[in-house]
């Protein structure tokens, strides 16, 4: 089987999120498939982008090949971002005949984090009589109102509006990264439920096999907090984060010196909270740079227990499939959970402590109670979280439940 997968910020393990096509490709590669991934020149998700010349260019990439489409670069999520999706789509949309000749693909998938992706695959679709598949990990445009803020009278919301429904329409199926999003797509137009899969995000137990060490400012970082309870977070540093409670929780435990507060990687808000931590004279909190894919075991395996909250928020009604927490899971660690959503893994893998999101008091009480616990206490809830992973969310099974779709 051909298998054309588009996602504008696909990545891969050399040059950073996002990891999901990337990780679905190499395991239908194993099975005796073809598959070639498509996606922008610049996305702001990875840490290292291809060098790419022309656009549509072809590379094999970390035993992968990818098609790149030249696009601007941006910063953030203002215009020049929505300028590089446009010149994604409608590029894309172009050369659908091309693509459709060349490759001639027996399946086709749309994956952006939006959906107007749709109408130029559903049309390389058609040209190349292939199957048609939309794939959806976030719930635009309710991403964009419910969370970002914008009106649902904004001329942008109303075009991802029309793209969503003709993204739940076109498809022979629609595969969900999140559990509880079957009643918005069938109000959207999805014509049935037969044509809905849920199918999470997950691992890959093989990176853990030979994960690679720190670099120097990490590793001496680390060293100089042996002996202490470390408290870690790593992944983006965004609003939706709720890392200003995680903050919160450091001011109030300032005065336990056995306690630090670590964050690892970067994101739009990672200097505000630097600047607050030196406003507070706070010594309990440490930030490090972003790791390479390969490190975050090494990394996470430095910390007594791991942090991933949420601010509250109506759209995670939909459920959330999070890759820092099957990380967190792998690396056998006590999680603390801080999100309100439609389903709670830590909870079904008994492998941590759930939280009241925004609660900087709850976050406090369950640090003291991991603390408190003997050693082996905390190991039997990191070995329940890996166990549960490994039985439920391996991209190897995950994949070819994929391919039962196709």
């Amino acid at each position: 089987m051909r298998i054309l997968y588009v996602d504008h910020y696909v990545g891969s393990i050399s040059m950073g999120m996002e990891f999901r096509p990337y990780y679905l490709a190499k395991e239908w590669q194993k099975l005796g498939h073809s598959v070639r991934l498509v996606g922008a020149d610049y996305s702001h998700l990875r840490i290292k982008q291809p060098e790419v010349e022309e656009d549509f260019a072809i590379q094999k990439i970390d035993d992968a090949e990818f098609q790149w489409i030249k696009t601007i670069r941006y910063e953030g999520n203002g215009s020049r971002r929505a300028i590089s999706i446009f010149q994604f789509v409608s590029k894309l949309w172009i050369k659908a005949r091309k693509i459709a000749r060349e490759f001639n693909p027996d399946v086709v998938i749309s994956s952006s984090t939006y959906p107007l992706d749709a109408y130029a695959c559903y049309r390389i679709a058609k040209k190349a009589n292939a199957k048609y598949i939309h794939e959806a990990h976030d719930m635009w445009p309710a991403t964009l109102t419910e969370m970002g803020g914008m009106s649902e009278k904004h001329p942008f919301i109303r075009v991802i509006a029309m793209a969503e429904k003709y993204a739940y329409r076109r498809p022979e199926k629609v595969v969900s990264v999140l559990p509880a999003t079957l009643q918005h797509m069938l109000d959207c137009g999805l014509s049935s439920e037969d044509k809905f899969s849920y199918i999470p995000n997950g691992i890959v137990p093989e990176d853990w096999n030979e994960p690679e060490e720190l670099g120097e400012e990490h590793q001496t970082g680390f060293d100089k907090l042996k002996g202490k309870f470390i408290v870690g977070y790593l992944g983006g540093h965004a609003l939706t984060n709720a890392l200003d409670t995680f903050i919160d929780a450091a001011i109030e435990l300032k005065e336990e010196p056995n306690i630090v507060f670590v964050l690892v990687g970067k994101g739009v808000e990672k200097q505000k909270l630097i600047d607050r931590v030196n406003k507070e004279g706070l010594t309990n909190v440490v930030f490090f740079p972003p790791v390479k894919k390969k490190q975050v075991p090494t990394a996470l395996k430095k910390m007594d227990a791991l942090y991933i909250g949420a601010a509250e928020c109506s759209l995670y009604r939909f459920g959330i499939s999070m890759n820092k927490l099957y990380d967190y899971m792998m690396a056998e660690k006590p999680i603390i959970y801080g999100i309100s959503a439609a389903n709670n893994e830590v909870e079904e893998a008994s492998c941590g402590l759930t939280i009241e999101p925004e609660s900087p008091g709850d976050l406090v009480r369950a640090i003291k109670q991991l603390k408190s616990m003997d050693p082996a206490e905390r190991q039997k809830l990191g070995q329940h979280g890996k166990n549960w992973v490994l039985e439920n969310r391996k991209y190897e099974t995950l994949a070819k439940e994929f391919l039962k779709e196709m």
